[in-house]
């Protein structure tokens, strides 16, 4: 609710499979690619709003030309920035005579982006300096086609330390610690020696060497490059990347963290992080789009051929479950059903708190993420109201016939009320810094409808995830306020968020959770202080040990408590206290069995549980209690 939690990040990635004449025929652009990869990374600005990225590679240059070229921006709005001046620049060069639209082959030779091979990313910045030099894609330039590398991605590598190390001890020079330039180098290096072993080889069989690259581009063995680099690797990962020899790949990790789809004809190969992107952009239907499996890699040969190699053996199946909840697209058909499932699971509960009188409560969602959970909640309780009408009807039978005052009763009464409460003000902007006044800005962020809820009634509110509680003390629960409710009910489609995130969402600070915040002071409370100290010295202890040998030691911060207990007190610190409404407000949170019932083939939640699906993630989640308890600031994997 307000607590924006940001992801890491979006990719496009698009290869064509015939000359570009080809396209400039059929659907009267050259530019068909490079059209395409905007429109694929604008229905993926979900993903990333701190940068873009571009990057291309053209196939078959002459010797001496350029054929790698990237872009990157900061820009507020980079993405639409970044291909209006590169088409200002196409524009310019018609205008000059230097290309001529209708032929191909000058838009090649001197457009950047006229290239058969293109790749797109939207950044999140959740790690390190963000500057330009911190947007994907990164590149690693040779005089070698063979050896020149641009990748990008949606990931986050918890071992990035030891990652970098390893490249000390191999002799390198490394110039950044970030997991993008660690992946970058990881790949250069199994690329370099790949490149040397066929070089060699080939020199030693007495080719002549104008014919070598052309040799060592047809031989080279991606995949196990591929497969080298990847050994090392703890995280949640899907990589893209491009070769200048025309190579390209998109690499997802073996437990499917992250997420990667592709679709393929005989004109071209394109992958997304989400599948809508691509049924939209190229007018598919659903059973054309096809997911990266995990620990597999979609590699495209530079002949346009596609290979689907496993590099890593897939292991047990955690996708993130926040995919579901928040972030990807809802008009995807499965997380459109998944979202309304989860709306769904909270009736019950929701029922219980309202003592079942539909008829004095409100219900309504904030934010906008929130709104397909809200039609699945209307639909659960409409679906319950009929079942007890008809069970009432039955009964009333009984005893004869139904008068018109008893039907009146039985059915016109007591139906679900869904208003929709708080209206977002796109256009405002929150320009004031102080933060006391920027505060006071925010709230006016939403505004209200005023004249449906009474002071009778109880409004519930769907939303989708509670992390810090701040904007909720903030600002929304100040907005929901204004018509006086008699009580307000914010219900959370997500659990509990109770441990750091180290694979791609930027929750990683323990003490900045809202739910670990309530526990650390249920604790205190009653007369428990001790087992913070106990934790803290068992996650020292813990931390020494090899990461595969960790336990999960702050699951002992929340075992005294029920999820209610918690629940009650995360209620009170999130109350502003400056509030002149003064009714009470309960918060409902969704339970992790009926999250797994909702969303069956997304079971990654370690978020909410503690179970993290590799060695890294345990360890940065003790290392994260260290760090709270010793008042250190910042990211537990950086």
């Amino acid at each position: 609710m307000g607590d924006p939690i940001k992801h890491e990040c979006g990719i496009a990635l698009i290869r064509l499979r015939k000359p570009l004449q080809y396209y400039e025929q059929k659907y009267g652009s050259v530019l068909y690619g490079f059209n395409k990869l905007f429109l694929l990374m604008e229905k993926q600005h979900n993903r990333g709003q701190d940068g873009a990225g571009i990057g291309c590679v053209k196939l078959d240059m002459p010797l001496g030309q350029a054929y790698m070229f990237r872009d990157r921006s900061l820009e507020t709005s980079a993405l639409n920035d970044m291909f209006k001046e590169q088409l200002k620049t196409y524009d310019k060069m018609i205008r000059n005579g230097v290309v001529i639209p209708t032929y191909a082959p000058s838009v090649k030779q001197h457009f950047d982006y006229g290239g058969e091979v293109l790749m797109g990313h939207l950044r999140y910045g959740t790690s390190g300096s963000f500057t330009s030099r911190s947007c994907h894609p990164y590149i690693r330039r040779s005089n070698w086609p063979t050896r020149n590398l641009m990748v990008a991605g949606n990931f986050n590598m918890t071992n990035v330390a030891e990652l970098h190390q390893a490249l000390i001890r191999r002799g390198q020079h490394p110039i950044f610690d970030t997991d993008t330039q660690t992946i970058l180098e990881e790949i250069g290096f199994w690329l370099d020696a790949e490149h040397d072993r066929l070089y060699h080889a080939l020199r030693d069989l007495g080719m002549p060497g104008d014919e070598i690259p052309k040799q060592i581009a047809e031989k080279m063995h991606l995949a196990e490059v591929l497969r080298l680099s990847a050994k090392v690797w703890d995280g949640g990962y899907t990589i893209a990347g491009m070769i200048g020899i025309g190579d390209a790949f998109v690499l997802r990790d073996p437990q499917g963290i992250r997420p990667a789809y592709y679709f393929e004809n005989d004109e071209i190969v394109a992958f997304a992080s989400e599948r809508v992107p691509l049924l939209t952009v190229f007018d598919q239907d659903i059973g054309s789009v096809k997911e990266v499996q995990p620990g597999h890699a979609m590699i495209v040969r530079a002949n346009g051929d596609l290979q689907d190699e496993v590099i890593i053996e897939p292991r047990k199946r955690t996708s993130c479950s926040f995919e579901r909840i928040y972030f990807s697209r809802g008009n995807d058909p499965d997380i459109y059903k998944e979202r309304q499932a989860l709306g769904g699971a909270l009736r019950d509960r929701i029922l219980k708190q309202i003592d079942y009188d539909l008829e004095n409560a409100v219900f309504s969602y904030i934010p906008n993420t929130a709104e397909i959970a809200y039609y699945g909640l209307l639909r659960s309780l409409r679906e319950w109201r009929r079942g007890e009408v008809k069970r009432a009807i039955l009964e009333a039978q009984k005893t004869g016939p139904l008068s018109e005052e008893l039907l009146d009763n039985l059915i016109l009464k007591n139906w679900p009320r869904g208003e929709k409460i708080a209206h977002k003000d796109a256009k405002l902007r929150t320009f004031i810094s102080q933060e006391k006044g920027r505060s006071k800005l925010v709230s006016h962020v939403y505004d209200i409808t005023y004249g449906v809820i009474h002071p009778k009634d109880i409004l519930v509110v769907l939303d989708d995830s509670i992390v810090r509680g701040t904007t909720l003390r903030e600002s929304t629960l100040k907005i929901l306020s204004r018509p006086n409710p008699r009580k307000i009910i914010v219900a959370s489609t997500a659990p509990q968020i109770r441990y750091p995130d180290c694979y791609g969402i930027d929750m990683s600070e323990l003490g900045k959770f809202i739910a670990f915040q309530a526990a650390i002071e249920l604790l205190k409370e009653t007369g428990r202080k001790d087992i913070i100290a106990e934790v803290y010295a068992t996650c020292c202890r813990e931390v020494k040990k090899p990461k595969d040998q960790q336990t999960n030691c702050v699951r002992a911060i929340y075992d005294p408590f029920t999820e209610e207990d918690i629940s009650k007190r995360i209620a009170q610190l999130v109350y502003p206290k400056d509030l002149e409404w003064k009714g009470p407000v309960e918060i409902i949170f969704q339970r992790i069995e009926d999250l797994h019932t909702a969303i069956p083939a997304h079971a990654g939640d370690w978020y909410f549980t503690g179970n993290y699906p590799t060695p890294g993630g345990t360890s940065i989640c003790n290392q994260a209690f260290i760090n709270f308890y010793e008042n250190r600031s910042g990211r537990t994997y950086e």
